[in-house]
């Protein structure tokens, strides 16, 4: 497997100038998965993260159903419009149905939401059973002060009339807890909704080793966790509105090439 993604067939129907931003894409939605393999966030085959592909139209990325993190590569992502018709897949594999409900949804209501990323980690269902949620206990998790959606569990994420209920839950925020479920991110780039996901895992990591602690616990003011939250959005617009270097990224992906040196042998 390498990062070097031959033209496909739904790549050659769009616009040349956008294939070196579609190859870039694929990149970087594959290496997603690696990682999020790597940090030991996968759930076997389940969960995915998407990615909507420049150009006309609204076309996706995701990963083809029965692959494991580590094996998925630009080559074998699956490309799908926002109906849930494949367009290609190379492995011959499908989509997960529940994993095409829930973010075909945030994708077509957020023109914001470039890449939606969801787990399921023993941490981030802990935290999404409990009553309050994610707690402003830290910095990690006091950066996601007025940031955090909330969405009923309604059972396995197969019906799409939950689509119109997921979007009104999720609002503008860009990231959810899916209650007694796992988490969501939505990111401007796969590098952001990656960024947001490691955090809110170290978050919920935290929150879990405190309330096992049984010790007093001192709780930042309000004011000052808004001030967190403010200082690390203004951290993430420096990249994707501004277009500062994506330091925590690269040094991922970085991480990726020592560990993986398959995915990047001809990229």
């Amino acid at each position: 497997m390498s990062a070097a993604t031959p033209s496909t067939v739904a790549d050659r129907d769009t616009d040349p100038a956008d294939r070196a931003a579609i190859r870039a894409m694929r990149v970087d939605l594959a290496a997603a998965y690696r990682l999020i393999h790597r940090l030991g966030l996968d759930d076997s085959i389940d969960t995915h993260i998407s990615a909507r592909l420049p150009g006309a139209g609204h076309r996706f990325l995701i990963n083809p159903y029965g692959m494991r993190f580590e094996e998925v590569s630009p080559e074998n992502l699956v490309t799908v419009d926002i109906d849930g018709k494949v367009l290609e897949d190379p492995m011959g594999l499908g989509i997960n149905p529940a994993g095409f409900t829930i973010h075909s949804a945030i994708h077509a209501a957020r023109h914001d939401a470039i890449c939606v990323l969801h787990t399921h980690t023993v941490a981030g269902v802990a935290v999404s059973c409990q009553e309050e949620g994610l707690l402003p206990l830290n910095q990690w998790s006091m950066q996601f002060t007025g940031r955090v959606a909330y969405h009923a569990y309604e059972g396995i994420a197969l019906d799409l009339d939950e689509r119109e209920r997921l979007v009104a839950d999720l609002g503008d925020k860009p990231v959810m807890v899916l209650r007694n479920h796992g988490l969501l991110t939505c990111g401007r780039t796969v590098g952001e909704a990656f960024r947001l996901m490691h955090n809110m895992e170290r978050s919920c990591r935290a929150q879990l080793a405190i309330q096992a602690a049984g010790a007093p616990v001192i709780r930042p003011s309000s004011a000052v966790a808004t001030k967190t939250a403010g200082q690390y959005a203004a951290g993430y617009d420096r990249v994707v509105v501004q277009g500062a270097p994506d330091n925590e990224w690269a040094a991922f992906k970085r991480m990726l090439a020592r560990t993986d040196p398959d995915f990047f042998a001809n990229g």
